[in-house]
């Protein structure tokens, strides 16, 4: 299960259809590509440095996404278009008065259905 901790890092995630293009090998001209379901999300960099260690593992999801598995795309070269990426930063200014930025970074996951056997 996606722990508890994070699920609040999903509530704004965006369902998306990623293209896979599959590798061509030696010889056969490249197929199709592979269209799989995913979710966009824009997490704060602190955010996202929390949650790399769960990268490229698959959770199933309570909430909007129940019956639902999910895995972050990190590193994996087949998904290169959708590692993550520069989200930007904001410029706030806390109560103190004080300056500073948060950073973001945008990230992908793979959206997958959850079949489970059930015994008759």
């Amino acid at each position: 299960m996606w722990p508890d901790e994070y699920a609040v890092l999903l509530d704004e995630a965006e369902e998306v259809e990623l293209h896979i293009q599959p590798v061509a090998e030696d010889g056969y001209p490249p197929e199709k590509a592979i269209p799989r379901k995913g979710l966009k999300v824009r997490l704060r960099q602190q955010d996202f440095e929390s949650i790399w260690p769960l990268a490229e593992a698959r959770y199933r999801l309570g909430g909007r996404f129940s019956g639902k598995a999910i895995t972050l795309i990190t590193t994996n070269p087949h998904y290169r278009s959708w590692h993550p990426s520069d989200g930007g930063s904001v410029e706030s200014v806390s109560d103190s008065g004080k300056h500073y930025t948060t950073r973001y970074v945008i990230v992908h996951f793979l959206l997958d259905d959850v079949r489970e056997t059930v015994e008759a």
